[in-house]
């Protein structure tokens, strides 16, 4: 089950590799999460100190009345990957044109997970390119149904 996927992600990225990684996440971050109160749209993965960081998220608070007055809701959240992981990311991230993109959050076990894409940025030509397929099966669909 699905809790926020950044639709952008795969428009704006062509995804060539996936990985899967936990968050190092408060009790009612979690609950916010699953209720989705959250949004990865324009976050990225970034590799520091030999840890990988979730950047630019938002988790929204679960009850807006109850939160602690040193709550952020758009903190560094930390990824928890194996070290061989880590390595795999920290060199795919140095390499020219490739980046790593969140995908969505997702349930697994009662645990929250985060799918990492590593991806190389789309051309506009590559973008109306996805844009005119995606109008296309829609068209097919149509006539299919009548």
């Amino acid at each position: 089950m699905s809790f926020v996927e950044n639709r952008k992600a795969r428009f704006d990225y062509e995804i060539l590799e996936t990985l899967e990684a936990g968050l190092v996440l408060a009790g009612h971050e979690v609950k916010s999460i699953k209720s989705g109160k959250a949004s990865i749209v324009g976050s990225f993965v970034k590799i520091l100190g030999g840890e990988a960081w979730l950047v630019g998220a938002t988790i929204s608070p679960y009850q807006q009345g109850n939160i602690s007055p040193d709550y952020d809701p758009q903190r560094s959240i930390k990824l928890l990957l194996k070290k061989s992981e880590l390595k795999y990311l920290a060199g795919k991230g140095q390499e020219r044109g490739l980046t790593l993109v969140p995908i969505k959050l997702y349930n697994k076990k009662g645990l929250v997970k985060l799918e990492i894409g590593i991806g190389r940025g789309k051309k506009k030509s590559d973008k109306r390119e996805s844009i005119k397929k995606r109008d296309v099966k829609r068209q097919v669909e149509r006539i299919l149904k009548t």
